[in-house]
């Protein structure tokens, strides 16, 4: 038995070295049939004596049973992101920061390729690895360990001298370019998708719920970093650390090197973009690393990035393409984005078939046209944008000159025009005068902006809504039963109850919270309803100065002449509500002048939402009666609410910001910006005293 069991132990020895040779060190020892034939008289050990089975055992690479679901892991030091650089400068500001923050004219760096795959932690006891978690958000991740352990150049068991208590090393998850190659003639043969590219295909091989999928599929890795070290002591350096990753059996990229100084690294950075066509994976920039571990801990991190380190991203790859169609999307918040229906083009190594054109001046801007040959960006995940047009390539027709005789050219295409109705739901399109944006205003009623009106409107600071979370919502939209706000307060017990993961109970306490949400405030309804720029203080204001939605509810007259005139008339209306300039009002206009949204209003009230009476603001009289007052900076003995009250007490009115109906800003110590734009725009400003002397 003794002896079995040290023959089983001698296997997984000689199968660890093996793999370490082949996969880690590209310097394999024994042909493949030899490794196979030990692989094989292992699986038949263990098969006889279960018990001897352990979990860095080299057959546990063939995978497991499927997983129901990733189990969430908490990342105990965070997987943080690098800020990126594109340009030299970029790099030289860097280095002149890293230099300034210690103090020091000269750092050495440790640099390697940024590799385009999947961040990977890795955890090990007692040289065993226990747990592989992906970045996640950079707090918390997925449990991928189960596939993890079937990628080859992940040492199960660590080797080397020095063996860490717990080792948490970090690297990235990669499909070489030839497995990658391999992989998509496969699924071709086979009759299945294809992946767009080596990140894709690494990406869906590290996240099968079935870890013998991941197994058939060559993954590699590489490390570069060490998030924790316990029981043993760390090199100094970067590249020191690097290597003792290297003793422990781990695999580390050969294009690394140390560098000095800014040059060193714009060197580098164009030594291996240089290689980089040639190089076996994909990689899309450089990493620069403070090699001096101490002093990157003295610089620290700013934000959710380190000071020490940075990603020198490579230029964005473009192609050339024509433009098929030019569509319109409708965001969840209403905004109108063209976008640019392409002859499929691959850009980035990934087929490209749609590009945004983020906004109407942009497209102008570029003046892309239906026909138009352009070209198309794409960096890294970025969503692929049209850059411009080729205007040589233009399609153009020949049209009659200026005599008899002669002929001239122009333009096949017509230049885009934004359309004036939501293409969802019909309602009017509108862009502000200082918007980019063009948005539609059928806000309680297009489909395309449903789900997220839905949420607003049974948030905490709305209708607060107890039980109708953005889950339940998704699945009430998605099943059609819902389509305005109005149509909660129609739902039946049997329609709840139906619901993924409602119970009858459930129901029952989502109903009493739809019925107790009836009960409102006028303040509260306003915000709910989510107009553009209305926040809560804003509906506060429209409430207390109207003290009902009447005034705001009237449809606007047909003809065009009493149209603009009625809605002159309204705009008047709404900047005398204190914080309601003409960016607000005209917000607010073009909301309830769509008869879809009134439509929704009124059926809310009709279901028996409701609000007591609120009493309306009236101009107290006295000095300040008709200002309006902006306070800014801290006064010498008066706090900002009792400033307030003395100003309204006179008459006046207290506004949030500075603007031409601003009658004063009084100011105190530190007053910023608001001070600034009162003097650009001749506001009266007073001080503490001069606002005592005028009560006085």
């Amino acid at each position: 038995m003794n002896s079995t069991l040290d023959r089983v132990s001698e296997l997984r020895g000689l199968l660890h070295r093996y793999a370490h040779e082949y996969y880690v060190l590209d310097a394999p020892t024994v042909p493949d049939a030899e490794y196979d034939r030990l692989f094989s008289e292992l699986q038949t050990l263990e098969y006889a004596h279960p018990e001897w089975v352990t979990v860095d055992s080299p057959t546990r690479r063939v995978g497991g049973k499927p997983l129901p679901e990733f189990s969430p892991v908490i990342h105990k030091v965070p997987m943080l992101s690098l800020n990126n650089a594109f340009e030299d400068e970029d790099i030289a500001a860097f280095d002149k920061r890293v230099r300034e923050g210690l103090g020091v004219t000269e750092v050495v760096y440790d640099v390697g390729p940024k590799f385009d795959g999947l961040a990977i932690s890795l955890t090990y006891v007692d040289g065993v690895l226990t747990q592989a978690a992906t970045r996640g958000d950079g707090a918390s991740g997925e449990d991928v360990t189960q596939n993890v352990r079937t990628i080859r150049a992940i040492p199960l068991r660590l080797s080397g001298e020095t063996m860490p208590a717990v080792l948490e090393v970090r690297g990235e998850v990669l499909m070489l370019k030839k497995d990658f190659a391999r992989l998509n003639a496969d699924q071709a043969a086979r009759g299945q998708k294809t992946f767009a590219n080596p990140r894709n295909a690494a990406a869906g091989s590290l996240r099968q719920l079935d870890s013998r999928i991941t197994a058939m599929r060559r993954l590699t890795f590489f490390a570069y970093g060490i998030a924790q070290c316990e029981g043993s002591v760390l090199p100094p350096t970067q590249s020191g650390a690097m290597d003792f990753l290297v003793n422990l059996g781990f695999p580390v990229c050969h294009e690394r090197a140390r560098v000095t100084g800014a040059g060193g690294l714009l060197d580098f950075y164009r030594n291996i973009g240089g290689k980089r066509p040639g190089l076996p994976y994909d990689i899309d920039g450089v990493v620069y690393k403070v090699d001096s571990l101490a002093q990157q801990e003295e610089l620290g991190f700013v934000s959710r990035a380190p000071r020490w380190a940075i990603a020198h991203k490579y230029p964005a790859q473009e192609e050339l393409t024509t433009v098929e169609a030019i569509d319109i999307q409708v965001g969840r918040t209403g905004a109108l984005t063209p976008v640019a229906r392409l002859k499929p083009v691959f850009v980035g190594g990934v087929t490209v078939t749609n590009a945004t054109l983020h906004n109407e001046d942009e497209v102008r801007r570029k003046d892309v046209r239906v026909g138009d040959t352009v070209i198309v960006r794409r960096a890294g995940d970025v969503i692929p944008e049209v850059v411009g047009v080729v205007l040589e390539k233009r399609p153009m027709k020949d049209v009659p000159g200026t005599d008899l005789f002669s002929t001239a050219q122009e333009p096949v295409n017509s230049p885009f025009e934004m359309p004036k109705t939501c293409p969802v739901c019909g309602s009017h399109a509108v862009k502000g005068e200082d918007e980019a944006v063009t948005r539609c205003t059928g806000g309680l009623y297009c489909a395309a902006q449903r789900k997220q009106a839905l949420w607003h409107f049974a948030s905490r600071k709305a209708l607060d809504i107890d039980g109708l979370g953005d889950k339940i919502i998704e699945q009430l939209v998605d099943a059609d039963l819902v389509k305005t706000p109005a149509d909660i307060y129609s739902l039946s017990m049997e329609q709840l109850a139906g619901l993924e993961r409602m119970g009858e109970k459930s129901a029952q306490n989502l109903l009493a919270g739809i019925a107790n949400s009836k009960n409102t405030t006028l303040p509260r309804f306003i915000y709910a309803l989510g107009i553009r720029n209305v926040g809560e203080a804003t509906a506060r204001d429209l409430a207390q100065h109207f003290g009902m939605l009447d005034p705001l509810l009237l449809p606007l007259p047909e003809g065009d002449t009493e149209r603009k005139q009625d809605i002159a008339r309204r705009l008047d209306l709404l900047t005398q509500v204190p914080d309601v300039g003409p960016v607000v009002a005209q917000s607010i206009v073009d909301f309830f002048a769509e008869a879809h949204n009134r439509e929704v209003v009124l059926a809310l009230i009709n279901v028996g939402v409701n609000w007591p009476a609120i009493e309306v603001n009236v101009a107290k009289e006295g000095p300040f009666n008709g200002k309006t007052f902006v306070l800014t900076g801290t006064l010498p003995t008066l706090g900002r609410d009792e400033a307030k009250a003395m100003i309204e007490a006179a008459g006046g009115k207290v506004a949030g910001s500075v603007s031409k109906k601003t009658s004063v800003v009084v100011a105190g110590e530190e007053a910023g910006s608001k001070l600034v734009k009162a003097q650009e725009l001749g506001v009266n400003i007073w001080s503490e005293e001069d606002l005592r002397a005028a009560l006085d």
